[in-house]
């Protein structure tokens, strides 16, 4: 079983209320095996902390934890799964997999773990039935999530993807975390809060549970958020191409300042860039050659949201433009090195306005 991290909580809550109080601490209703499955640390951590507290409530009083590290010891975690707590009762297994990557021997016990739990049988005392085992993985690649391990442990548990919150996203993110707290805030304020955060989830829900101590429960306003919350955005140069893509100029200067005030460097931005044109100039060519868009997408390795991305550009841009476009960046290129006019910043928003002025943006930046 696959979910998103949003839809955890609700599984959790209807396992645990199909176990009585007399079965709760004899019976698990939980999975006997969580894959958390992401890069977004705070939703990672919220995730493995519900996970855990609903184990407790089913009966697993210890918590048991295994860092795969250089050198380690493969068969602890047959060991760990085949004792019970010292307290004689079922516990929780953790399995960070900090890397991604267990190896040929780590491969082999995983498999060998998930064998155990398929052939435990309903209402035995065996290892699905007495622990409850918790593996952390950061975000696969598409290839890597059908290595034989990745798919085993999907198949015998339950994997609980963690996606970032996108920039669309989180008004609403911040206004469930507000309310939490007996807060609201219009959606000008929200988007306030959104634009000084963005890219930074922690510090998100850190600049939140700031609000709820410093300002009263109700609604709180555009002015008071500008006294009291920090602008703690990071950017990186795929949310600059990402800004491109979509068209939205103001977002795409945005993102640029925020990035050269982080002193990155204008060649990682202009290489994001030229990536996302020279992917719209190879699908635009395979169209023109009556080849079916998602096929396209996928040989071009467009994944998820930047497919909607990539399909708005692509109506947008006629292949005259990107081809300027991409002319543009071999000067910016060489300004960048020192051995051309012009200043790469400055290129860029360049670049930026007059693309998406031959696509039909506005290209109003204020």
């Amino acid at each position: 079983m696959q979910l998103r991290a949003e839809q955890l909580a609700a599984h959790l809550a209807n396992a645990l209320a199909r176990s009585t109080p007399a079965q709760a601490r004899s019976t698990s209703a939980l999975a006997s095996l969580y894959v958390i499955h992401g890069d977004e640390p705070l939703l990672a951590l919220e995730a493995a902390d519900a996970i855990r507290a609903a184990a407790r409530t089913q009966g697993c009083d210890e918590r048991e934890v295994l860092t795969v590290e250089r050198g380690f010891d493969w068969g602890e975690l047959a060991q760990a799964g085949a004792s019970r707590s010292l307290f004689g009762g079922r516990k929780i297994i953790e399995l960070r997999i900090a890397t991604g990557k267990p190896g040929t021997q780590g491969s082999a016990a995983l498999l060998a773990m998930c064998e155990r739990l398929a052939r435990a049988p309903s209402g035995s005392t065996r290892l699905g039935e007495e622990n409850v085992t918790l593996v952390s993985v950061p975000r696969l690649r598409k290839d890597e999530q059908n290595a034989r391990w990745f798919l085993a442990l999907a198949g015998a548990g339950v994997v609980v993807d963690v996606y970032p919150i996108e920039r669309a996203r989180l008004p609403e993110w911040i206004a469930t975390r507000l309310a939490r707290q007996g807060q609201r805030a219009t959606p000008e304020a929200l988007g306030y809060l959104a634009d000084r955060v963005e890219g930074n989830l922690l510090a998100a829900y850190q600049e939140v549970q700031k609000l709820g101590l410093l300002l009263p429960k109700g609604e709180v306003s555009v002015e008071q958020l500008s006294g009291a919350i920090a602008n703690v955005t990071r950017y990186d140069a795929h949310d600059c191409s990402a800004a491109l893509l979509a068209g939205n100029m103001a977002r795409y200067v945005r993102v640029l300042d925020g990035l050269r005030g982080e002193g990155e460097s204008p060649v990682f931005i202009l290489w994001a860039l030229t990536e996302e044109l020279r992917a719209l100039v190879r699908i635009q060519q395979g169209q023109a050659a009556g080849r079916a868009i998602d096929q396209l997408l996928r040989e071009n390795r467009v994944w998820g949201t930047r497919q909607a991305l990539m399909k708005t550009a692509l109506a947008r841009h006629a292949s005259a433009a990107l081809e300027r476009a991409l002319l543009h960046a071999a000067r910016i290129d060489r300004a960048s090195k020192g051995v051309g006019p012009g200043e790469p910043w400055d290129e860029f928003i360049s670049l930026g306005l007059e693309l998406l002025h031959e696509g039909g943006v506005s290209c109003a930046i204020a």
